[in-house]
């Protein structure tokens, strides 16, 4: 591959896939939440949290990430701006933390899962983003995620979560995700949505 390459590394969970609509609609289904509470992710997790619940919270991670995940929408205008990039001279590879099985409930292959969602997206097909298999890393731990961006030498890293990013060298430039809250995040570009994507390539952040 020419050195000209330019890598670009995708985050997958709450980047590249939305599990607010989901989680909602499952723990509604559970009689888990009040139906007027706020229908995100974090909305769930905090409600279950203020009355103690938090073991149905990571029982409900482990159902929407493995058997319900392709219920899950993608990220709103995630698939025309990776598919507006897409050229000779740049490279996208998903990097993610995941473990193989969920933390508790039943066992259920997640990378498995989670691939069986980009397919459903369009990420393998020929019409679509043309991933390669090998092009997607599942992680089990954060600190192998880490390692692997920068093994697999990423230009650039967008990723919902600040404290991978502050984990990641500053020769990668490192794109904080936050389309739903104030960003702490200091050290790189923030994305509001993924229209931005490509303005924010066309940026020199390496002088």
């Amino acid at each position: 591959m020419s050195n000209k390459v330019m890598k670009i590394g995708l985050d997958f969970d709450n980047t590249l896939i939305s599990y607010d609509a989901l989680f909602y609609k499952v723990a509604l289904e559970k009689g888990l939440i009040p139906k007027e509470l706020e229908p995100t992710k974090l909305g769930v997790r905090n409600y279950l949290r203020s009355i103690s619940q938090d073991n149905n919270f990571t029982l409900l991670q482990g159902e929407v990430y493995g058997l319900r995940i392709l219920e899950a929408n993608p990220c709103i205008g995630m698939l025309n701006a990776l598919k507006s990039i897409q050229k000779d001279e740049m490279k996208l590879l998903i990097v993610s933390h995941k473990t193989h099985t969920p933390y508790k409930g039943p066992s259920f292959d997640l990378h498995n899962a989670a691939r069986g969602w980009l397919e459903k997206n369009g990420f393998f097909s020929k019409t679509g983003l043309c991933f390669n298999q090998n092009e997607v890393h599942f992680e089990p731990t954060k600190e192998m995620k880490v390692a692997k961006v920068i093994d697999l030498g990423c230009r650039y890293f967008i990723d919902d979560l600040p404290e991978i990013l502050n984990l990641l060298p500053d020769y990668i430039c490192r794109i904080h995700y936050s389309p739903n809250s104030k960003s702490d995040w200091h050290d790189g570009p923030i994305m509001r949505n993924w229209e931005e994507l490509p303005l924010l390539l066309n940026q020199d952040y390496f002088g």
